[in-house]
């Protein structure tokens, strides 16, 4: 085995295939020995049981994803350098699509984590405040780094940490929240999507601030909403409903178990000159809400379900699945003659075979005939490495019932 100025991870025998296929996660059950005594964050090279040079990683001692692999190359400093180049090339790739970082009222996703070369870094911008979410121990390492690189490149008015996820514990990282750069306003930041003005929370709304990765399904499924009443739940602050609106909706019923993201959504109905008549907000736990309708037999003619992530491990997969299935066969019994359904599950581990085979019997229990008329994915700021799979974690599907 070649010589190294850096602790070596060496792996079981047969356990290289991902990494030579560039994947970017090392388990703690890959691995036979460590040569060294790295620290969480410390740079590590990864060789295969025949010593083998397989890349450069960050080490943690904590999480079961021991190893996230910064580059597959030999002799690449993980330096300040590296790092420019990574949000340099993240920058041009959105441009190319068509986000631009110097619109001061647009959002979209600058670093997609391990998608983007940043493993556990995520880096969204809403107009001109960059709020960052960090969940490894190697992009903590270099956080600081990132804030500048971010503030010579991208000139924002503030950058926030919202390193508040839990997911930090399982890397043995402190829950955090805090402006680290410029101005980061209390008040709700207003950005532009599609036409539609939005108030973002960028201290305390959900994730970063909003749902970034639901743009695209939010604007396709707006357009099957004319003179239609629309059933938008789980609406946290109203998006699926603000496009039903802008598309000549008839009636928008949105449910959520938050009073607070029901009062954003009201007022957002008000900044984008929407008339409230054509809008009811209600306050309930959906599961319930929707059996209230099943018994009173109320129908809609277009339902959203945009639940929040069932499915935090594989112990949960089962216990997910169950829940995915009942409330899409109470969406589906809820639906009117020739009535659409749009479902779509955020959990990572839930795949879309399965998703689909899931919706599929929910509408045989329903007893109705069922089409997929679109399918859904994250929009292009959401970018999937082709080696990492495991990015691809939002699928939907749009049904229209007989």
């Amino acid at each position: 085995m070649a010589k190294s100025e850096v602790p070596v991870v060496v792996l079981n025998a047969g356990k290289e295939k991902s990494a030579s296929r560039n994947h970017p996660w090392i388990f703690s059950g890959a691995i036979h020995h460590v040569v060294g005594e790295p620290k969480a964050g410390d740079t590590v090279e990864v060789r295969s049981a025949h010593g083998e040079f397989l890349g450069l990683a960050a080490y943690s001692s904590e999480s079961q994803i021991r190893c996230r692999l910064w580059t597959f190359q030999e002799r690449t400093p993980i330096d300040r350098d590296f790092f420019s180049k990574i949000i340099d090339r993240a920058i041009n790739n959105r441009l190319c699509r068509g986000f631009d970082v110097h619109d001061p009222k647009s959002a979209f996703r600058l670093i997609n984590a391990e998608n983007d070369g940043i493993p556990g870094c995520i880096v969204d911008k809403y107009a001109d405040i960059l709020s960052i979410e960090i969940l490894s121990v190697g992009a903590e390492r270099f956080r600081q780094t990132l804030y500048e690189l971010l503030v010579e490149k991208i000139h924002p008015r503030g950058i926030l940490e919202r390193c508040d996820s839990d997911v930090r514990v399982k890397e043995g990282l402190p829950l955090r929240k805090q402006a680290v750069y410029g101005d980061v306003p209390k008040i709700p930041v207003e950005m532009i999507e599609n036409g539609i003005k939005f108030d973002v929370d960028v201290w305390n709304g959900h994730k970063t601030g909003y749902y970034l990765d639901q743009r695209d399904a939010r604007f396709n499924v707006g357009k099957y909403a004319k003179a239609k009443h629309v059933l938008n739940c789980f609406s946290y602050t109203g998006g699926f409903g603000l496009f039903a609106l802008q598309n000549g909706a008839k009636l928008v019923t949105e449910v959520d178990v938050s009073k607070d993201a029901l009062a954003i959504a009201e007022s957002l109905i008000q900044k984008n000159g929407f008339d409230k008549a054509n809008v009811e907000l209600v306050e309930a736990d959906v599961f319930a809400y929707l059996r209230k309708c099943r018994d009173s037999r109320k129908t809609f003619d277009l339902i959203v379900l945009d639940p929040p992530k069932f499915i935090e491990s594989k112990s949960h997969l089962e216990k997910g699945a169950r829940g995915y299935k009942d409330i899409n066969l109470l969406a589906l019994k809820l639906l009117a003659p020739h009535g659409m359904l749009a479902t779509f599950s955020c959990s990572g581990l839930m795949e879309m075979n399965l998703f689909q085979k899931i919706v599929a019997d929910a509408a045989l229990d329903a007893h109705r005939n069922v089409q997929i008329i679109e399918r859904f994915g994250q929009p292009s700021d959401h970018p999937v490495k082709t080696s990492f799979p495991e990015g691809q974690y939002l699928k939907g599907l749009l049904l229209q019932a007989d």
